[in-house]
């Protein structure tokens, strides 16, 4: 049996998922008469705390709307290292919306200190204006880890007082609830924009969600066509994401107890460097030394017993945990992992 930890994008629909999928009542969502997506997006707003909700294909369209939405090209738009629109999205951040980027923080995001220190003032001649800030939450490319709440709440509120729109790609924002017990809109409060992503943790098969004010949202439509995301009878993953919310999201808290098992067995071998302090979620980042191979080579070796990661950079890789792996594969997975990375 394959043990696939590449990603939590890679789960596939249970018989239940399937068969709600398949009773969905559907409509043309470019009239607005689909009634299963119309659900979810009212069930979306609300726990987002938010006027208003849009069904969106991917997470990257929904950022890239965002983008749309919040700046105009030659724009500035804060992030931290490792953002997604920054790293994942085939430069559609500088295509679609003709923006750029400053890149503030460490691996696990940026402070209110560094915000104030890193925004262009919008009168200045030469500098591009900051217009926006980004937080991504989990943050991916640092393992997963979550953006404290409380500097969050300082950090937004530093960019409205400066007139600097405020977005979170909250792609895995289920996970920072499931790990902290906040709720929903509470994380999302200070935001005037938030995304949430139905493909990744929930384990549904497509579709993010936008969520903001009503005029943000109705404005969102358009962009949403603009960039190709005008689908019809969506009515088939609106049902996919309202089973996944109320089956799959009082279950993440296992997906992270399995990161830590995973984290917790790797971090025995001698040749793996590994900050368990980083293991908040369901993402676990590992660095492998010599005389190990390097993470390419375990990555295809690992795949050769029935192992799937993904080499992240030259000596780095990372796994990471859903609904479709269980605690055994995850204990099988790390004595695999454990023999490639230690020869001898």
């Amino acid at each position: 049996m394959i043990i696939d930890l590449r990603s939590d994008t890679v789960t596939r629909p249970s018989d239940a998922m399937r068969a709600a999928m398949a009773t969905a009542e559907v409509g043309d969502i470019q009239y607005g008469d689909d009634p299963t997506v119309n659900h979810l997006q009212i069930r979306i707003a609300k726990l987002m705390g938010k006027e208003s909700a849009l069904w969106l294909p991917s997470g990257t369209q929904a950022n890239q709307v965002a983008l749309l939405l919040l700046t105009r090209p030659g724009d500035d738009v804060i992030a931290s290292y490792g953002a997604h629109t920054v790293n994942y999205e085939a430069g559609g951040s500088a295509k679609n919306a003709g923006v750029q980027f400053t890149l503030i923080g460490g691996k696990r995001g940026y402070t209110a200190e560094e915000l104030d220190s890193a925004i262009n003032p919008r009168s200045h001649d030469v500098y591009p204006p900051t217009t926006l800030i980004q937080i991504e939450n989990t943050h991916n490319r640092a393992g997963g880890t979550i953006q404290p709440q409380h500097e969050i709440e300082k950090i937004c509120a530093l960019a409205r007082s400066r007139n600097i729109s405020t977005y979170l790609d909250g792609a895995r924002l289920w996970n920072v609830h499931a790990a902290t017990g906040l709720p929903l809109d509470v994380l999302a409060r200070p935001f005037e924009l938030a995304m949430v992503a139905l493909s990744k943790g929930l384990g549904a098969p497509g579709g993010s969600m936008l969520a903001g004010s009503e005029q943000l949202i109705g404005e969102a439509v358009r962009y949403r066509r603009m960039l190709g995301g005008a689908m019809r009878q969506v009515g088939f993953f609106a049902a996919a994401a309202l089973h996944a919310l109320d089956n799959n999201l009082d279950r993440l808290g296992e997906d992270h107890e399995n990161a830590r098992i995973i984290a917790t067995g790797l971090e025995r071998s001698p040749n793996v460097r590994l900050d368990l302090s980083s293991v908040q979620t369901n993402i676990v980042y590992f660095d492998v030394v010599d005389p190990a191979p390097t993470a390419e080579i375990i990555s295809q070796q690992a795949e050769k017993h029935g192992v799937l990661l993904n080499a992240m950079g030259p000596r780095t890789l990372r796994a990471v945990t859903h609904l479709d792996v269980n605690r055994s594969q995850c204990v099988r997975a790390v004595d695999i992992l454990n023999q490639l990375t230690d020869p001898s």
